[in-house]
């Protein structure tokens, strides 16, 4: 066997972690964040919404059953780097076609294995978020003030705008693929998964997946029966242009369906604000509770940024759309997890219903977009007063 090559991760706090280079040989910076997820790293690693941030697996035992061709979730791997305590010597499933190792190290991915996860975890559910750098084989010989400037130098993730890393260069069709056709849906893809495509093509949607910067123009020019906002990266503050687009759909009337980035995007065309979350919710196992049902679910999330929102009952849009209501609530944190229009045609939540590595308990609500359409089909939503200002 070679030896392992030396490699160390550095927090911006000077922390330092030591262990063994693990995919590519080199540096890399980026935020580093923890998922918790106990399953579906490969997922993890295809979400666009990783873009410009490292990841920490909190699961201990990485690898063990490789990675394949039908559980990408998008073109490629986004995470800028990768952390892990044990990943599997040996790959030990039927499906797998390669190791994740491979994977990392065939794609520029640089990672470290050997880390205390756990503390690594601990410190930044405690600090936050930091700004950091992992440095493997020459890259790692360099002196501890060289490579923590490195990593104090880059930027923050509050302000980024990442939509034209991730999004699609050109426009794509998929066709429904469910007995009724409902009509078509645009997605502006801000760093869309494979899971939602497929879960609104199922429920007899078109799906026209468009650039981030698809204009209003281009969009009523393609005249879709809806519109959806997909999740991605970056901070929602520095997406005007994506919230300018939105309002004017929700002025046309269009009926609108968000998730994550999209939730945020909602808020703000609403008139509320977003904030940065302290180590935000990133993993297959948050708790939310349907304030109008009272249900508790257990969904996938992957953000660092929230909307700010009256959590007690219905409230005027600061922005003029009529009336909105936050329709979900984080359980750990009393986090808004989801919007509802109640006066125009048009909800969000920050969750991922499509939730590729499970769990499963929101998929109705591609369901209940489906259901929403139909209706504003049947009988078309009154000018709300921001159309009518519009």
């Amino acid at each position: 066997m070679t030896p392992p090559i030396p490699a160390v991760l550095v927090l911006e706090d000077g922390t330092r972690y030591e262990g063994d280079a693990y995919g590519a040989v080199g540096e890399t910076l980026g935020e580093v964040v923890f998922s918790t997820g106990m399953t579906g790293y490969q997922e993890t690693l295809t979400d666009p919404s990783y873009a410009g941030q490292i990841v920490v697996q909190t699961a201990p035992h990485i690898g063990n059953t490789g990675v394949n061709a039908q559980d990408m979730e998008s073109r490629q791997i986004w995470v800028d780097g990768y952390v892990v305590r044990d990943p599997s010597r040996v790959v030990s499933n039927w499906r797998s076609e390669d190791t994740l190792e491979n994977a990392l190290t065939e794609t520029s991915i640089v990672g470290i294995a050997g880390v205390d996860t756990r503390a690594l975890t601990r410190r930044i559910r405690s600090e936050g978020s930091m700004r950091g750098g992992i440095f493997s084989g020459e890259a790692a010989s360099a002196d501890e003030t060289t490579l923590l400037e490195k990593v104090r130098a880059q930027p923050s993730m509050a302000g980024r705008n990442l939509s034209d890393r991730v999004s699609t260069p050109e426009p794509i069709v998929h066709p429904s693929t469910a007995d009724e056709r409902i009509g078509s849906v645009a997605i502006i893809d801000l760093g869309i998964k494979t899971a939602t495509i497929k879960a609104l093509a199922e429920r007899g949607f078109d799906v026209h997946v468009l650039p981030h910067a698809t204009t209003i123009d281009q969009l009523r020019e393609l005249a879709p029966t809806a519109v959806f906002y997909s999740n991605g990266p970056g901070d929602p503050a520095s997406s005007d242009a994506h919230v300018e687009l939105l309002q004017n759909v929700l002025r046309d009337g269009t009926p609108f369906f968000g998730i994550c980035f999209g939730n945020q995007l909602l808020g703000r065309a609403l008139g509320f604000d977003t904030y940065k979350l302290p180590f935000g919710h990133r993993g297959i196992n948050q708790p939310v509770v349907d304030t109008f049902s009272g249900r508790i679910e257990i969904t996938a999330q992957n953000h660092g940024f929230a909307v700010q929102a009256p959590l007690d009952g219905p409230v005027e849009t600061p922005a003029g759309f009529g009336r909105a209501q936050v329709s979900h609530i984080g359980l750990n944190d009393q986090v808004v997890e989801g919007l509802r229009c109640l006066d125009i045609p048009a909800f969000s939540v920050q969750f991922h219903p499509e939730a590729a590595a499970g769990p499963h308990d929101s998929a109705p609500l591609f369901d209940q977009f489906r259901q929403m359409v139909r209706e504003h089909l049947a009988s078309p939503s009154t000018p709300t007063n921001g159309q009518e200002n519009a």
